[in-house]
């Protein structure tokens, strides 16, 4: 089940970070609104590693659009295999 406080509770930042756990992120809000979401700071990592490779693989996806596929001889071929 989701950890959500409110945003005042971080007057009180000790506890509010306590609860903040990796897969456990703590949803704060505002006015009775989502606002802010605190992380672990290894799944904030693993997170912006996820966005990068993604992000990579477009590049590479639109690049074979664009240039042409390599067949797995090729492939090999290149790396000397």
């Amino acid at each position: 089940m989701p950890m959500i406080k409110p945003v005042s509770d971080l007057r009180n930042y000790n506890e509010v970070l306590r609860d903040v756990a990796v897969g456990e992120p703590v949803f704060l809000t505002k006015n009775g609104r989502g606002r802010y979401v605190l992380v672990d700071i290894s799944e904030y990592e693993r997170t912006q590693a996820a966005i990068k490779l993604v992000s990579q693989l477009a590049q590479g996806e639109k690049a074979g659009r664009e240039n042409g596929w390599l067949s797995i001889e090729e492939v090999e071929k290149s790396l000397g295999v």
